[in-house]
């Protein structure tokens, strides 16, 4: 896989590309925050505790760090186009095993189709975020790559509402399912609902597979990306941007998933109705984010500066999770005793904020890490797509101290030492070129 910065006088030309790289990062999303809405109703089917519900994620995003570096040997030997042909083949291949998943209700067969899905997502993943770095001016790049998230994130609106409309149709209040013990009659009936989404995203795969084999994605070299390297490095260990940045991104990754993943959870047990769209509030301050990426670097705001505002919102929005109080359903209530703060909102409020905090962190950090790599360039695009097992590790985490504590608000504090890893990739990490 080759990759280096394209003449921006010919941007025109890779119009169409662009469109098609596009529409996969539509598709990353639509399938990464299907989880986020899956999650409760695997937890209801399978009868599931809070830690073994997150466990979902944990085999999703697992599955990057398992095949990042198989699925970059396969990109290096196929290219681009037929690279991302085959991912969307293993992806919907993964899709059609929730048929027998679903049929069976059985949670492991789950575990397995998720497996494949992400194992598809890796090589698609691997493929486009260089390509979207180097397609122009690498001092650009996040906002490329935050008109992507605005995309992608888009679907992560829309996907939690479509998916609770097709599950709950004519099956009452969300909020009832989570409340009272189902029959094994209603517990098999709402197996059977999962099975539609996915057919559908199977065929959507399937129709794709062809768009990017018959498509002309240009190839592009490395030479670009090459002219600060040391020629006497052997190793992509010797290179700190990129090991530091896969470190933030582990990070990051991992409290991006629980801001999407864990909003439904934390809702269905308050019992609020509607809790499977949850997700989707999460995607919307995301998508707030990624404009304020797109409007702001790199005329106004560096990549580099685009971390520190996303390390200190997301402080912010921990600690407003902590202090606020989940005992009222209106949109404002006022804290009392020792905090003596006013008018705070729910702290699910704030779970969904930690979307802005976490929107630029993925766009800046890809440029960062990657410049100046040269030969290296595919390898460290495989060691940022490996970070991404931090949405596997660090929910997991959370879910083991919601089962340890019974206390949803203690387990966000886990997002402290992941945004200050953050700060410090902002503040010198992403500097520094020698150990």
């Amino acid at each position: 896989m080759n990759v280096s910065n394209v003449p921006e006088q010919n941007s025109n030309n890779y119009i169409v590309p662009m469109i098609i790289i596009g529409l996969l990062f539509f598709i990353f999303v639509f399938v990464t925050w299907l989880n986020g809405s899956l999650i409760p109703f695997l937890r209801i089917i399978c009868d599931l505790s809070d830690f073994q519900a997150l466990f979902v994620t944990f085999d999703f995003y697992i599955s990057y760090t398992v095949m990042a570096l198989p699925m970059a040997a396969i990109l290096n030997k196929t290219g681009y186009r037929n690279g991302m042909a085959i991912g969307l083949a293993i992806m919907s291949s993964g899709a059609l095993l929730f048929i027998p998943a679903a049929l069976s209700a059985n949670y492991i067969l789950f575990l397995i189709a998720l497996f494949v899905l992400g194992t598809g997502l890796t090589i698609l993943q691997t493929a486009s975020n260089p390509y979207v770095v180097f397609i122009g001016p690498i001092e650009s790049a996040a906002r490329r790559i935050a008109v992507m998230g605005v995309i992608n994130k888009f679907a992560g609106v829309v996907v939690p509402v479509v998916f609770a409309a097709l599950i709950l149709s004519d099956l009452g209040d969300a909020s009832d399912l989570t409340s009272r013990q189902l029959s094994e009659v209603e517990i098999t009936a709402l197996s059977e609902r999962l099975i539609l989404p996915y057919i559908y995203m199977a065929c959507a795969l399937i129709m794709l597979i062809g768009l990017v084999y018959f498509s002309n994605l240009p190839t592009i070299s490395e030479n670009s990306n090459a002219h600060d390297t040391e020629d006497d490095r052997k190793s992509i260990f010797a290179y700190p941007q990129i090991i530091l940045g896969a470190i933030a991104l582990f990070a990051n990754i991992g409290m991006e998933v629980i801001a999407g993943d864990t909003i439904g959870l934390y809702g269905a047990r308050e019992n609020l109705p509607h809790f499977a769209t949850l997700t989707s509030y999460t995607m919307i301050f995301m998508l707030v984010g990624y404009f304020v990426g797109i409007f702001t670097i790199p005329k106004y705001m560096s990549q580099s500066q685009a971390l520190y505002f996303s390390a200190i919102t997301g402080f912010l929005c921990i600690i407003c999770i902590s202090l606020s109080s989940e005992n009222s359903n209106s949109v404002t209530h006022a804290l009392w005793g020792w905090t003596g703060l006013p008018l705070l909102p729910n702290p699910i409020f704030f779970v969904a904020t930690m979307g802005t905090a976490n929107a630029l962190v993925w766009p800046a950090i890809w440029p960062l890490a990657l410049k100046g790599l040269g030969k290296f360039t595919p390898l460290g695009s495989a060691l940022l797509v490996m970070s991404v097992s931090g949405g596997a590790i660090i929910p997991l985490v959370f879910g083991k101290i919601v089962d340890m504590t019974d206390n949803f608000q203690m387990a966000y504090l886990i997002g402290i030492p992941c945004y200050l890893l953050i700060f410090l990739y902002a503040y010198k990490g992403h500097k520094m070129r020698h150990w």
